[in-house]
């Protein structure tokens, strides 16, 4: 088992969270990376293709050699999010060669998200990451529900939303995929929504997410894998933290980061202000709203 699945096998088990921070330019990844090795936390950088479609990440390699270069692995893993079988805009994926690319370079983890295909289709594609991945001792993420968000044209409701539980994993699918599948770790769908990535929405503050802790206890009744958060900025701190003892063990954030760090460089045209500014809010988040600054500690016990 590798480091990244021993740590989220503990999160697990000691009702702890693990953050991953999405880097969605190269210069994010220097102050995830020193950050977290800073408050000695336990975190983890990703990277999906939305941050190297729709933002500046580049590639998959880019990120990988900044890693490389800033971090330290007993702190923070390299993980590559979200690799869709069927993208935001519709368009189908070759899923299989990107994640060949991280798993050749030499992440820790790897996600392949096939939450827009039908329930078995979903299965047969990440049954055969996972056989890729297992191969080389990686660990797999996959996602089943509807995380949304990241589709172009504005959301229905929020309330509305939460209140008909539209896109919520169904715990007897979860059930029946992660025994089908043998998949490391479940991104649910339970109240949490992405951040846009398109249009003027994407500079836009994100609603403020509700989690339906009920429906989180079932879904890991059922599947006794670590379950993901994905769309986590915004979401209330009381949610989060009733979460992370219903078996949410990673948590991820993009947005919250990432438009701080537009922000400061679009007002300043200073790339080590930006990276401070992003350092700010991950110990804002770290500290203060997560409350699991020196989280290595446990950990690593």
């Amino acid at each position: 088992m590798n480091r990244i699945a021993r740590l989220m096998k503990r999160a697990y088990e000691t009702d702890l969270i693990i953050p991953a921070f999405n880097a969605a330019y190269p210069e994010m990844v220097k102050p995830i990376c020193e950050t977290l090795e800073k408050l000695s936390t336990i975190g983890i950088l990703e990277v999906a293709r939305p941050d190297i479609e729709k933002f500046g990440a580049v590639s998959f390699e880019v990120i990988f050699n900044e890693y490389k270069k800033y971090g330290n692995p007993e702190f923070v893993t390299l993980h590559q999010d979200h690799v869709p079988v069927i993208d935001e805009d519709g368009a189908r994926v070759n899923y299989m060669d990107l994640i060949g690319t991280a798993l050749k370079l030499g992440y820790d983890s790897v996600m392949i998200d096939g939450s827009r295909l039908p329930l078995e289709e979903n299965i047969k594609a990440t049954r055969e990451v996972v056989e890729a991945a297992h191969k080389l001792d990686v660990p797999v993420e996959a996602e089943l529900g509807a995380v949304m968000g990241h589709e172009s044209g504005p959301l229905p409701p929020y309330e509305e939303l939460f209140k008909s539980g539209r896109g919520f994993t169904d715990p007897k699918d979860a059930e029946k995929f992660v025994k089908e599948t043998n998949v490391d770790w479940l991104s649910v769908a339970v109240g949490n929504i992405h951040g846009a990535i398109t249009g003027a929405a994407k500079d836009q503050k994100k609603v403020e997410a509700k989690l339906n802790i009920e429906h989180l206890k079932k879904i890991k009744s059922v599947t006794g894998v670590p379950l993901v958060l994905h769309g986590g900025s915004g979401v209330k701190r009381e949610y989060i933290l009733e979460a992370m003892k219903n078996g949410l063990s990673k948590i991820n954030i993009g947005t919250d980061i990432r438009q701080a760090y537009e922000k400061a460089l679009k007002e300043s045209q200073d790339i080590e202000r930006a990276q401070s500014k992003v350092s700010e809010v991950m110990e804002y988040l770290i500290d203060e709203y997560y409350g699991i600054k020196g989280s290595k500690s446990i950990l690593d016990s």
